[in-house]
């Protein structure tokens, strides 16, 4: 089964380097989420590379692309759809929303209300939309790039906590080495390189290796060693909030599609341990901090736990 996988994944991450040099790790994350069949949040400052991960990973896939600007005056019915009234027929006609689509890019999702950031729950959870009592099943693939600004506060509405547990991984791009940086400005000298990626998997491919994924063998001491970092949480003094039942349902998820990625059919502790951070910290609550310092903390505090667990042999 990797044999059979391992160069499909390294001719997409391939690709997707293409366009965001030097940036292997976060690419990576993406990979991990894609396969896992969860949904990525990027938070980063503008400008280094948060909407060009996302165009660059769908281009490299034969499948529909839908880039939404998230605004404050964006309905839910704008991404969901609507009904419109035929007059000549005497009946109303649903007409699907761009969230019917495999691949959608949140642009700045902060940026609109919680109540139209709560239209994208059902979708990104179950696969579906419910609308005027009426249920539409999505596609698969149905993946979701959300982005948003960290630094910038006005005129945003935070993404309350049940939007955020249904990220798979949150995770940051940020400032290239100045040497990439170099390359960067050779690269785009006669246009962008986004624009030039072709397709390298269709969406059955796709669907194949996400089902290789769920196939990955995780053995029953990694399964004690991820509950007792949930635990941890739970019961950590600085925390008001530690990580759900789905929360360690979504690293068991992505610590198998990272083991694909690496070119292995079975977990090892390292696939949890690198992905605790971005699956996690965005998950849990601290007390007594203020908005823009509680990422921050939050890492350092699943790192603690990481390093007082023992790993299994």
């Amino acid at each position: 089964m990797v044999t059979e996988t391992s160069s499909l994944i390294d001719a997409l991450e391939e690709n997707i380097s293409q366009a965001l040099l030097g940036k292997r790790k976060a690419i990576r994350l993406a990979l991990v989420a894609l396969l896992a069949e969860g949904h990525i949040l990027i938070e980063d400052a503008p400008g280094v590379g948060k909407t060009s991960l996302a165009k660059a990973l769908a281009k490299s896939i034969d499948c529909q692309f839908t880039r939404l600007q998230f605004t404050p005056d964006m309905l839910p019915s704008d991404i969901l759809g609507s009904s419109v009234y035929l007059p000549n027929l005497g009946e109303f006609e649903f007409r699907k929303g761009p969230i019917f689509t495999d691949i959608l890019l949140a642009d700045e999702i902060n940026r609109t209300t919680p109540r139209t950031q709560s239209a994208l729950l059902e979708a990104m959870d179950e696969g579906q939309v419910s609308i005027e009592g009426k249920t539409y099943p999505l596609g698969r693939p149905f993946f979701v790039l959300a982005t948003q600004n960290p630094f910038e506060f006005e005129g945003t509405y935070a993404l309350p906590e049940n939007q955020l547990d249904r990220f798979m991984l949150c995770l940051e791009i940020g400032y290239p080495d100045r040497d990439i940086e170099r390359e960067i400005l050779v690269s785009h000298r006669e246009g962008e390189p986004v624009d030039k990626l072709e397709p390298i998997l269709d969406v059955d491919q796709l669907r194949t290796l996400q089902a290789a994924a769920r196939e990955v063998r995780v053995d029953d001491s990694l399964n004690e060693y991820l509950l007792d970092i949930v635990t941890a949480t739970r019961e950590h003094e600085e925390l008001a909030l530690g990580v759900s039942t789905r929360g360690g349902l979504t690293l068991y998820r992505a610590a198998q599609a990272r083991a694909l990625i690496e070119d292995r059919d079975f977990v090892v502790p390292d696939d949890i341990k690198e992905l605790a951070v971005p699956v996690f910290a965005h998950r849990i609550t601290c007390r007594g901090m203020i908005r823009e310092r509680q990422r921050e903390r939050a890492a350092d505090i699943i790192r603690q736990i990481l390093n007082s667990i023992a790993v299994p042999n």
